[in-house]
């Protein structure tokens, strides 16, 4: 479960889901991914077509998390609403952000969220059960992809009822002024500080390695990543097309 790897720390492996079209699940899921993201944030995917992804997802064994396009109530609610396993939630930058998209995940008296009663209650069927559920079973990942997250990472840390982080590495480096350069020197501290402040909270480290190079990932996991996306479904998809035209190309 992955609540409990969460909770103890242990290594999960998922990946991000751009495409708008179940049969992307239904591929990825044979990879045997823990779990898949579908990102809202990016893509002209919308509520409709993530609810069909989530009942995919889960149709698959999968859990289904979702990248939401910003911390803001109503889409946090939708998105759990419809049945999502949890949010990975963009621009945590303050230990206040960090308290608003736990108020937007969990019920009262541990969150702000209204009742609504669709798709995750069983269509009013099952709140008492869901309602635990969000309690002891929601998943909220704050995304470290801004500076001002990494000097206040201890404060995000502490919020009760975040699970884990994921580094956001391309918008992280352009808060720096240095988008996609990785290998800087100021890049690898900002970095290094998130890694230290997540083993002092004993929180999951995660990392979104874009390449669909498994080489990279097991770098992650050699340096004490514990929560890792590993790439996309349109550069697993792409990177093998060009790699294999190339050899068919002869150069």
């Amino acid at each position: 479960m992955l609540k409990n790897k969460l909770t103890n720390n242990q290594l999960s492996i998922g990946s991000w889901v751009t495409i708008a079209h179940p049969n992307i699940i239904e591929i990825m899921a044979t990879a045997g991914f823990e779990w898949l993201c579908i990102d809202m944030e990016h893509t002209t995917i919308d509520l409709s077509m993530a609810q069909v992804l989530i009942t995919t997802i889960h149709a698959k064994g999968m859990k289904a998390l979702v990248r939401v396009s910003k911390n803001e109530e109503v889409i946090i609610k939708k998105v759990m609403d419809a049945g999502a396993d949890g949010v990975i939630v963009p621009m945590v930058k303050s230990k206040e952000d960090a308290m608003q998209a736990v108020d937007y995940v969990k019920y009262p008296p541990f969150g702000k969220r209204g009742v609504g009663l669709y798709k995750a209650q069983e269509f009013g069927t099952a709140f008492e059960k869901y309602k635990k559920w969000v309690k002891e079973e929601s998943i909220i990942i704050a995304q470290i992809e801004h500076i001002d997250a990494v000097e206040n990472i201890d404060d995000i840390l502490e919020v009760d009822g975040i699970d884990g982080t994921i580094v956001g590495p391309y918008d992280l480096s352009g808060s720096m002024g240095y988008p996609g350069e990785f290998e800087r020197d100021d890049v690898k501290q900002a970095l290094e500080k998130v890694k230290s402040a997540c083993k002092k909270h004993s929180k999951p480290l995660g990392f979104h390695v874009i390449s669909s190079d498994s080489t990279l990932l097991n770098e992650k996991i050699e340096e004490g990543y514990t929560f890792l996306a590993f790439s996309l479904d349109f550069f697993f998809l792409g990177d093998k097309a060009r790699e294999e035209m190339l050899k068919v190309k002869g150069n």
